[in-house]
């Protein structure tokens, strides 16, 4: 059988180490590791190789030429521009006439190949997939298999909420030559995302071979480069160490020197005349390359060095990578997670701190303490992006520098030219946040448009309707006034989706922004309050019907929180003919953020207030203009789960046969409201993203998230909290009802929820135990696991950002819904073991 060697991998989260080499020629233990797979393959008597190629394709071609001194063939497939996974494999058509094996040169793996191909040759296969189960399998192809190995199901890099198993595809394939025939030549085709799932719908013989023993890790990332080779010097991986084993886990190739007293505890690799002298001192796991020198006194903890470096004396690498032909100088230290790429110098006496980054050919002069990457900045996050966007500690995690940075990896993902709208909260905090995205912005070429600080809301309807390209809004968090979110927004005004979010984190990471020439930076123009706040309110008078609620006179409690609203909806509720209790109207930005007991204290004052004045209702509207709670005519706090379902039951009484869009979360009362109005219900994922992008599917007249933020795709399909509280006066008076009447009128429905705690790593086993045994009852997958019991059901959703599980039961009682919240996460917890 022949193998087709997949080598094309830029490896830009492995920057700087890939500047000057492709992802599959960084070393381990002293080879790329691309040639421990040749060698996997040679040890399964596969020698006959098809090698794709791209990025520095060069690099690859000259070291193992026609791979004779491996005692293999090996021919190269070029590709001049990507073409995916299966668009590279397909320009070997002609090569590969048999069923052959694909595998990946950038991953470091130990697997069976020969009971790979047994198994394909036993199914018949025409593809057959090896796969794995994984601790985090979010960047990975998720996929189910039947009891016969058949594949079912698979998503490719799903979000937690879409994790429905830890099983997940490595890239390695058994496939047959028929498979060229589903995609033309020269056409970007991928295995995972396009191929695959066209013979699953075909219901072609696609099968998964579950590897219950054996290594694998995906040379992803400068962690990942790091843990691979520590596990092959721990001999967790069952592949040759090219050295000779001179005992207490050292590995020395040849011309190695060790002082008599230097101390060495392995696990180390010595490359090739490695020289160590006297006095040094070398923890494993670590790596030194050939030809390179650990001086006197020196320490090297938990660290790589790649060939012709030198460390000197009394020098310190704590968990640190040194590049290819690089000197670390006498007295230097380097901290965990610090990289310097190839030719580069650190001088004497400088400290590189921990994450810190350094491009090729740079020189750190002497006692320098270099805190952020030469030439562009690092990072030591999970991920960039949480559900509330860009987020962190002001001035700890969200610092100026980082705003920039940010900054220019947004605009570096748009067209030159194009505009970007900057709106902030009143507080100083955003200002300082915004100014430096406000500096990154033109730097790429991008045109900023700062809109000041109006409500969200307003920020993204202009967003919408004008020619930008998208958004960014800077504001304190409503829950801890420590805490800065950054929302960054599409054409449409709504928040990015993952594949954004991915493109700038890739670039932020990597920190390869794009810098244009001078008579490129883009332009800054502030515009007025006037011109933004006119173009919002020519569409709301055009949604609402100011006619019918001034006839109803109003009487209203409004709790402005201190937020944007408080210049724009006063004028707003005047017009309706509103007689309105104003409390906290002034900006404030030192209380704009409100813990969840203050927020019921709050809740509790509006209500007595609005009971003892006898208003028609009472609202608190967030700061930022997007959420509002409600007290009803009676003095009840209605949560946002009832206000949803007042909403809903409002809407579709004014549009029959329309569909309101809710997150999977809400309860079966609304489908029972939906009923008497012969509406629909449309279920959707529980993030902000999801709900936004269902108010512009068709039919769609309202959409809720259940926690008081509302969309009216009649405006626009974001969150606006201004518009929600005018049509809900709307149609109070177009029904003649008050509120009370209508929350009376609402079917009952019980329910229950749950949090566990459940670390990162455990997280995908959970989901695909859970999917497994309640495989029957499960309901249609939209996020998370949702189980049908008939008259009750129970979701297990996992948080996006942190390490839980929530859970949440609808039952017939409020006792019976917090005992089948309460049993399920017991089942969760137990699952973790």
């Amino acid at each position: 059988m022949k193998a087709v060697v997949m080598a094309g991998g830029e490896g830009s989260r492995l920057r700087p180490l890939t500047i000057r080499r492709p992802k599959p020629m960084v070393p381990i233990v002293g080879k790329p590791v691309m040639e421990h797979i040749l060698n996997l393959l040679k040890r399964h008597g596969i020698t006959e190789v098809v090698v794709t190629v791209q990025y520095l394709a060069s690099n690859i071609e000259d070291y193992f030429g026609n791979g004779s001194q491996l005692g293999m063939h090996i021919t190269y497939s070029r590709e001049d521009v990507p073409l995916g996974t299966a668009g590279s494999v397909k320009n070997a058509e002609d090569q590969l006439t048999e069923p052959f094996l694909v595998i990946s040169g950038d991953a470091l793996t130990d697997y069976d190949l020969t009971a790979l191909i047994k198994y394909h040759e036993e199914k018949k296969s025409l593809a057959t997939l090896l796969l794995a189960h994984v601790h985090n399998p979010l960047e990975y192809g998720v996929i189910i298999t039947n009891e016969s190995g058949h594949i079912t199901q698979f998503l490719e890099k799903p979000s937690w909420g879409e994790v429905f198993s830890d099983t997940i595809n490595t890239g390695i394939y058994i496939l047959d030559p028929k498979i060229f025939s589903y995609f033309e030549k020269n056409k970007q085709f991928d295995f995972s995302q396009e191929l695959f799932p066209m013979m699953l719908r075909q219901g072609d013989p696609i099968y998964g071979y579950v590897a219950t023993e054996g290594y694998w890790c995906d040379v992803g990332s400068l962690n990942e480069y790091m843990r691979a080779n520590a596990d092959m010097l721990l001999r967790n991986v069952n592949l040759d160490i090219p050295a000779k084993h001179i005992g207490n886990n050292i590995w020395c190739e040849e011309g190695v020197e060790i002082h008599e007293d230097a101390q060495i505890y392995g696990p180390v690799y010595l490359g090739r005349d490695c020289r160590v002298r006297a006095g040094a001192i070398i923890h494993g796991p670590s790596m030194i390359g050939s030809y390179t020198v650990v001086d006197e006194r020196a320490q090297v903890d938990r660290s790589i060095v790649w060939n012709n470096s030198y460390i000197g004396d009394r020098a310190e690498l704590r968990g640190a990578i040194v590049g290819f032909s690089s000197n670390v100088k006498s007295k230097a230290v380097m901290f965990e997670g610090s990289v310097i790429g190839d030719n580069s110098i650190i001088q004497d006496g400088a400290i590189i701190q921990p994450n810190v980054k350094i491009w090729p050919d740079k020189e750190v002069e002497a006692g320098a303490v270099v805190n952020t990457s030469i030439i562009w900045g690092s990072q030591g996050r999970r991920s960039l992006f949480s559900r509330y966007g860009v987020t962190g500690l002001v001035n700890v995690d969200l610092t100026p520098e980082f705003a920039t940075k940010l900054g220019a990896a947004y605009g570096a993902i748009l067209p030159k030219g194009s505009v970007v709208c900057l709106n902030r909260d009143a507080n100083r905090t955003s200002r300082m946040i915004k100014r430096g995205i406000n500096a990154g912005l033109p730097s790429t070429g991008v045109n900023v448009h700062d809109i000041n600080q109006v409500p969200l809301p307003v920020a993204r309807y202009f967003i919408r309707t004008t020619d930008a390209f998208g958004g960014v809004h800077v504001s304190v968090s409503p829950y801890d006034q420590r805490v800065v979110d950054i929302k960054i927004f599409d054409q449409n005004g709504l928040d990015i989706n993952k594949t954004t979010e991915r493109k700038i984190e890739n670039l932020f990471f990597r920190e390869d922004y794009r810098r244009v020439y001078l008579d490129e930076i883009g332009a800054i123009e502030v515009l007025s309050d006037t011109d933004v706040l006119g173009h919002y309110m020519e569409g709301f008078h055009k949604v609402v019907d100011y006619e019918v609620v001034r006839k109803r006179k109003f009487q209203l409690v409004i709790d402005y929180a201190h937020g944007s609203t408080t210049g724009m909806l006063p004028p707003i509720l005047k017009e309706l003919g509103c007689e309105v209790i104003v409390l906290n109207s002034e900006e404030d930005d030192s209380v704009t953020s409100r813990t969840p007991d203050e927020l019921g204290k709050d809740m509790q004052r509006l209500a007595t207030i609005s009971s003892a004045l006898n208003t028609d209702m009472a609202v608190r509207i967030d700061p930022s203009g997007e959420r509002i709670s409600v007290v009803d005519d009676r003095g009840r706090i209605l949560d946002g789960v009832k206000m949803l379902a007042v909403m809903t039951s409002l809407y579709l009484r004014r549009h029959h046969g329309g569909t309101v869009a809710v997150p999977v979360t809400a309860p079966t009362a609304l489908q029972h409201i939906a009923q008497r109005h012969e509406g629909y219900i449309q279920h959707t994922k529980v993030l902000p993203h999801a709900l936004m992008t269902a108010a512009s599917r068709e039919g769609v007249v309202l959409v809720g998230d259940g926690k008081g933020q509302f969309a009216f795709p009649e405006l626009h399909p974001a969150f606006d909290g201004m518009l929600a509280i005018a049509k809900l006066l709307e149609l109070l008076a177009s029904f003649g009802m008050r509120l009370s009447e209508v929350v009376d009128d609402l079917p009952t429905y019980y329910m229950s929820s749950a949090r566990v705690t459940c670390p990162w790593e455990h997280k995908g086993k959970v989901m695909r135990i859970l999917s497994e045994q309640y495989r029957e009852r499960r309901a249609k997958p939209i996020d998370g696991i949702k189980i049908d019991l008939g008259k009750e059901w129970v979701l297990v959703l996992p948080d996006a950002d942190r390490p839980f599980f929530h859970v949440f039961a609808e039952s017939v009682s409020n006792e019976q819904a917090q005992a089948l919240a309460e049993k399920y996460a017991r089942v969760v917890s137990g699952l973790q073991q």
